[in-house]
């Protein structure tokens, strides 16, 4: 019951994150002469599509997360599939549009870029995976992924609290905050996934394994 009330905070927490993300980041853009747009003016066609096939994802990965959905409905669990890698990609295109016309310093743009790389990655190992049946290896390359997507969120989150802490927003600091977004996030999903493992090992005794005589 613990550990059931620790993943549904977690998902809210997660949830409250997203939406919040959604409103500040989408919202500002939702009128085509906003001045929001800064440098990006020249380069919007990058930028929606960046934000569209963002949107898509961040919606959609919660929902392939649900285990009562995926044994149910196997089915709409490839379809929802399939529009998230489709959203991926294009999102993920327009990544590398804006990286490679963005004026930003170098340390900046390696960091984009390889968070971008990161997020493909994980996905497309993921979808390897199970299109060779291995369902269990999908499931954790695609909760690794996850965390990768959640990176746009904990950058927005922790770039703020860096400057309210007396740092400046110099390109050095967004460059560790960009990689720190993904990894760390990346780490500890491994972590706790470990952590699990090795807890259901306990629980669960090994296949053959006869029970001590007065055992109940």
């Amino acid at each position: 019951m613990a550990l059931h009330l620790a993943w549904a905070a977690l998902w809210l927490l997660l949830g409250i994150a997203s939406l919040e993300f959604l409103l500040a980041a989408y919202g500002k853009y939702r009128h085509l002469d906003s001045a929001a747009y800064g440098m990006f003016m020249m380069r919007r066609s990058w930028l929606w599509m960046h934000l569209a096939g963002g949107l898509t994802t961040v919606l959609l990965g919660p929902v392939q997360f649900f285990t009562q959905w995926r044994h149910r409905y196997p089915r709409p669990h490839r379809l929802v599939g399939r529009l998230y890698l489709s959203g991926l990609l294009v999102a993920a295109t327009g990544a590398v549009g804006l990286i490679a016309s963005s004026p930003a310093p170098f340390a900046i743009r390696l960091a984009f870029s390889a968070t971008a790389l990161a997020w493909l990655t994980t996905a497309l190992t993921g979808l390897v995976a199970i299109r060779r049946g291995a369902v269990e290896r999908h499931r954790r390359w695609m909760v690794r992924h996850y965390a990768v997507t959640l990176a746009p969120i904990l950058f927005r989150l922790s770039l703020p609290l860096a400057i309210a802490g007396g740092l400046a927003p110099s390109p050095a600091l967004i460059a560790t905050l960009l990689w720190c977004s993904w990894v760390v996030p990346l780490l500890a999903c491994e972590t706790v996934c470990r952590l699990a493992g090795l807890w259901r090992a306990t629980r669960v005794p090994p296949p053959g394994a006869v029970p001590l005589a007065g055992a109940r």
